[in-house]
């Protein structure tokens, strides 16, 4: 079996798995980032292969993009109201949350600009503001969001790349 056919089997056993049991997703986490480090665990491969190899079969296997999605969209949008239990936070512990996912952003911007240079920090950028802009018209969760982006680039990755492309190059 190769290891594309594994990490599939693997994906495709926790849509499953999520669908029916959606608390194996813990608190406010992430469906994909659980799939994903699922396969980061299982095959025992970086987070960043595991997110090609995910993003890879994800591309070449349509249906599976679709009951992927469809499982982030049951766990975020349609079982979780992430935003109430920020919202009940004192602002102290608002604060906190927010400083350190505010740290943690800048460090992680950091690395790639070190790692992969310009180029790909304004691509993550721009993905970053287009999740957020959909999140904020559609009344959905970033995560959501962000993979609904990543579905529709994965479906339409001509379209999407070239335009992208033109982007960066003003």
């Amino acid at each position: 079996m190769s290891k594309e056919e594994i990490a599939k089997s693997i994906i495709l056993q926790e849509i499953h798995q999520i669908d029916s049991d959606p608390s194996k997703v813990k608190e406010n986490g992430c469906a994909a980032c659980h799939t994903l480090f699922t396969l980061v665990n299982k095959m025992q491969i970086s987070e960043q292969d595991a997110s090609e190899l995910l993003s890879e079969i994800l591309s070449k296997d349509p249906k599976l993009n679709d009951l992927f999605i469809e499982m982030v969209e049951s766990i975020h949008m349609k079982r979780r109201m992430i935003g109430v239990t920020f919202s009940i936070k004192t602002r102290q512990a608002k604060d906190r949350y927010i400083d350190i996912n505010f740290k943690n952003f800048l460090e992680e911007l950091s690395t790639d600009l070190v790692n992969y240079g310009t180029d790909i920090v304004l691509r993550k950028l721009l993905l970053s503001s287009m999740s957020l802009q959909i999140a904020q018209n559609i009344g959905i969760d970033y995560h959501a969001a962000t993979e609904e982006i990543y579905y529709y680039i994965r479906k339409n990755e001509q379209n999407t790349n070239q335009h992208m492309i033109q982007f960066l190059v003003h």
